[in-house]
């Protein structure tokens, strides 16, 4: 089996149904299997699946993502895992290209792509850094957005990297993650303490950790609609500012001086608070 693709879905069925299809399509030269878990949904997910994906797992409660990905993994047979968002449609030769870029570049552990949306716009999540105070402190006020393709106050989103261009980069997204299995086997699937949101950079992280590089591959895209099975509410905000400081928790604490700790720990929360602000003036 070269490829293992997992997909998480919770009631997505309208954004999983044309997913599956251009998977379907991209598969169709490759030894591949297709594993959806399917996280309680409500939507009639379930009966669909049940119908028409020849491999799924249903669990009786939303477990989140993470730990989703990963009953999705222990069940895989593939050579390279990829796990995919059920809100992306994917081009006909995605899989076969990344599979080569592995294969000419030992070094790679996982692999990315250039996301655009329904309108065609670059999705800036699709390469990003690791989270540092100053890469926090460009973003929070605006620096970023000012610079964007400066390598150091748009390093956020690695702005001073082409989105076109293949380049090895810290953090891949969630979205579409392609990984050596071996790797995995050494670094452990994703952390299940992320419920949603941080897993990626988690993981991303303890891929370089463990001397391997994270390749955002620019020639190959994908559209990614974003936002299938999230509302913008409190719970989103609680959830994704969670994860951040969970991966400061787990990465830095301890590793990094209390100074560089306590600028992230600030960004995070005051982030947090603006977001929180916004919500209630919406």
């Amino acid at each position: 089996m070269e490829l293992s693709i997992i997909i998480v879905n919770y009631n997505s069925l309208q954004l999983l149904k044309p997913c599956l299809e251009s998977v379907q399509q991209a598969i169709e030269k490759l030894s591949a299997e297709i594993i959806v878990v399917d996280n309680n949904s409500t939507d009639g997910s379930r009966e669909f699946l049940e119908k028409k994906q020849p491999f799924a797992i249903f669990n009786n409660q939303n477990i989140g993502f993470a730990k989703a990905c990963n009953l999705g993994f222990h069940q895989s047979s593939g050579k390279y895992v990829l796990f995919l968002n059920p809100d992306t449609v994917v081009s006909k030769n995605c899989f076969q290209k990344s599979i080569s870029f592995f294969e000419s570049h030992h070094d790679a552990g996982a692999v990315g792509v250039r996301m655009i949306n329904e309108n065609g716009k670059f999705l800036k999540e699709s390469k990003r850094g690791f989270p540092s105070p100053a890469t926090s402190f460009y973003k929070l006020f605006g620096l970023s957005f000012l610079f964007p393709n400066s390598k150091i106050f748009a390093n956020y989103y690695l702005g001073h990297l082409p989105d076109m261009e293949n380049n090895p980069v810290d953090v891949l997204s969630g979205a579409f993650m392609m990984i050596r299995k071996e790797v995995l086997e050494k670094t452990g699937p994703f952390d299940e303490s992320f419920f949603m949101y941080g897993e990626d950079i988690d993981l991303s992280y303890r891929i370089v950790e463990a001397g391997y590089k994270n390749y955002y591959l620019g020639e190959i895209t994908i559209t990614h609609k974003k936002g299938g099975s999230t509302t913008y509410n409190y719970n989103y905000i609680k959830r994704f500012y969670g994860a951040m400081s969970l991966f400061v928790k787990k990465h830095y604490t301890g590793k990094r001086s209390p100074f560089f700790v306590f600028t992230l720990y600030a960004g995070i929360w005051f982030r947090k608070i603006i977001a929180v602000t916004g919500l209630l003036f919406r």
